[in-house]
């Protein structure tokens, strides 16, 4: 029996470099409101029984302990660009809570990646201490995780393939700049969308902001967020009352339950 209900915790609604950025004194990046500090991308998504963590960044760490988490079920990647998978290390501590491997749910791209960045995990001869994961192959067909069922979407990070996720009427895509027909078709009517809008000017691997827009249009989405972020968007106070009524900027640790 697959849950009805999911609540969704945006972690962090950053772009790689988090908001502000280093050594930057721009608007945005010296803005004393409190949404206009970024995190790294990434959201928590809980059922009644399971917890899932969509993406695990330089950020994971704090994220998890703003939020309060005290339980992970499993980590699902989208793609493997460091602003999404540095920060796996850090779930030694459910290892030591829940006394047992997480699952690491990943394409065999991604897989690749991890055990590049993290040979330590994968090494035959086990240093004590190290993370406890279990790899998870997954690729276009649907999976679950505990009574979260899961379908993935295929999208464009330039020429990067990257996985997007819909979960009952709930589709969260982030670093992306084309979606094909067939996937189109995925998201089409659903009731939330989540989507990457990183700035105004055009970029080569990103949705703009009016691009954005004008995908949640065409796909017929009743309530968009916008996330993945830069400094270079604008102020939360200067874009908010521009949007379309069924659109918002998400921001670190907003809630939705659907």
């Amino acid at each position: 029996m697959f849950a009805d209900k999911i609540k969704i915790t945006f972690l962090g609604t950053g772009t790689s470099q988090g908001v502000p950025v280093i050594a930057c004194n721009c608007e945005v990046c010296t803005s004393q409101n409190p949404f206009d500090k970024r995190l790294r991308t990434s959201i928590l998504v809980e059922s009644g029984t399971t917890t899932i963590v969509i993406d695990a960044g330089p950020d994971f760490r704090q994220q998890l302990l703003k939020n309060k988490v005290s339980k992970l079920d499993a980590v699902v990647f989208t793609h493997e660009h460091k602003d999404h998978i540095s920060g796996l290390d850090d779930v030694r501590a459910f290892n030591y809570v829940q006394k047992k491997a997480i699952p690491v749910y990943a394409t065999e791209r991604v897989v690749t990646a991890l055990k590049r960045e993290y040979a330590y995990i994968f090494d035959n001869n086990q240093y004590p201490g190290i993370p406890q994961i279990e790899i998870v192959n997954f690729d276009d067909k649907k999976f679950s995780i505990g009574d979260i069922e899961i379908q993935p979407i295929d999208v464009l990070h330039y020429k990067l393939p990257v996985k997007g996720f819909k979960i009952n009427s709930f589709v969260y895509i982030t670093d992306a700049n084309y979606i094909d027909e067939v996937n189109k078709k995925i998201i089409k009517n659903a009731d939330v969308l989540v989507l990457n809008a990183l700035r105004h000017e055009a970029h080569i691997s990103h949705f703009t902001y009016k691009e954005a827009l004008n995908l949640a249009e065409e796909l017929n989405i009743k309530k968009t967020y916008l996330t993945h972020i830069s400094h270079q968007l604008g102020t939360f106070d200067s874009l908010q009352n521009s949007l379309p009524k069924n659109v918002e900027l998400a921001v670190d640790d907003m809630q939705i339950i659907l």
